[in-house]
């Protein structure tokens, strides 16, 4: 939709990768419709996964013990968070949607990304203890979590030994997304590119463009814990 801002949060170290595809893709097609994307490709931007000392600038407000939470929250409302903290926030605080392009890796989002969650959305920011789920502090965002898996659908289901892909969600659209506020769109899979066809990985790719032709006409899911363990 025209005017609309993306922010694409891309983990994924090979450029020529599935997930590569999956970016170039919604870089054109969102585009195409006018929206202004912005990509942070952690990997390629080396981001520090790290949560610490480096964060913040300057004095602690205790320096006798350090706590990540309150010196984060301290250093945000002084406006001495690190360069590289400032700089994603910015790009979360003018986005309308928040896209996140990873492979997923032991039943999660790769390290660098979930570092990228850590250290970005600090207390203060996108969130404060009074305002937190429905009241948090990024609510008037859409966020969709765009991933592709090392097995099959059938292993990631209610029968599978995997269990429902929902499982996996909670902690990251719920426990991460939610409490910060953000509306979270239905989750976007690609199982086991690898191990499939040439033809079945350009039909997840169509898949993938077609859904972003009409992602703005999108209702976000219902967040509540019924969605992920009914």
């Amino acid at each position: 939709m025209a005017g609309k801002k993306v922010l694409i949060v891309y983990a994924h170290q090979e450029p020529k990768s599935f997930n590569g595809s999956l970016l170039k893709i919604a870089v054109e097609e969102l585009t195409k419709q006018g929206c202004s994307v912005t990509v942070s490709d952690l990997y390629a931007m080396q981001f520090e996964p790290r949560a610490t000392r480096n964060d913040i600038v300057g004095h602690l407000h205790n320096s006798e013990a350090f706590n990540y939470g309150v010196e984060t929250w301290e250093a945000y409302k002084r406006g001495c968070l690190s360069k590289d903290l400032v700089e994603e926030q910015k790009k979360v605080r003018e986005a309308d949607l928040l896209i996140f392009q990873f492979p997923l890796f032991w039943f999660n989002m790769p390290a660098i990304l979930k570092g990228w969650m850590d250290r970005v959305l600090v207390q203060g920011f996108a969130y404060d203890f009074s305002k937190i789920y429905d009241g948090g502090l990024l609510q008037d965002k859409l966020s969709l979590f765009s991933f592709t898996t090392g097995v099959s659908q059938e292993i990631y289901s209610k029968e599978g030994i995997g269990g429902d892909i929902r499982y996996v969600l909670w902690p990251m659209q719920h426990g991460i997304m939610h409490f910060c506020g953000v509306k979270v769109l239905e989750p976007h899979i690609c199982y086991a590119p690898e191990n499939v066809s040439e033809e079945k990985r350009k039909e997840m790719l169509a898949a993938w463009t077609q859904r972003l032709k009409t992602l703005w006409k999108e209702e976000p899911i219902n967040c509540s814990p019924e969605w992920y363990f009914k």
